[in-house]
């Protein structure tokens, strides 16, 4: 399955028998997505105000719900000037379901958007395990001169 948007940006559902996906940051059930950040080591200790910070805070959302649960099963989201730069956040997927293709949908529906498919340059920071997944959408690690830098009160985002 893949995503798409209408002019507006607005995916409320693709249809598939198993998973929805969703743009809609008002739709993302608050209490799941505190389970699936307890899941990833870079946002388990987030707390509800700080998702409801980044919902809010976010220029694009992409949420996929397991059907007829309705349960969330992945969630990315994406800050970006619309023309130059968007930046990539925070992909997850649950860890029962990886490996299913989710997670590729997730970066089909983020790429689809018309705020990030307009834009110059996409970008995003993963793990070195997962440089073989966003390289199959063009990501590379050839970024010429540019260096990562960080300032960061969180530091598990500083060790080794």
């Amino acid at each position: 399955m893949r995503a798409g948007a209408d002019k507006s940006g607005t995916l409320t559902r693709v249809t598939d028998s198993s998973y929805g996906i969703s743009y809609d940051a008002e739709a993302v059930h608050l209490p799941h997505l505190m389970k699936l950040f307890a899941s990833a080591w870079w946002t388990a200790e987030r707390t509800e105000a700080e998702a409801r910070g980044i919902l809010s805070g976010s220029d694009v959302v992409v949420s996929v719900v397991a059907r007829p649960a309705e349960r969330l099963v992945a969630f990315a989201r994406v800050l970006t000037d619309r023309t130059y730069l968007a930046v990539v956040l925070d992909v997850i997927v649950a860890p029962e379901v990886r490996g299913e293709g989710i997670g590729a949908m997730v970066m089909d529906a983020v790429l689809a958007h018309p705020w990030v498919a307009g834009v110059r340059s996409v970008e995003l920071v993963c793990q070195p395990d997962l440089v073989a997944f966003y390289e199959r959408w063009g990501f590379t690690q050839q970024v010429g001169q540019s260096r990562l830098m960080r300032r960061t009160a969180d530091p598990s985002l500083t060790s080794q």
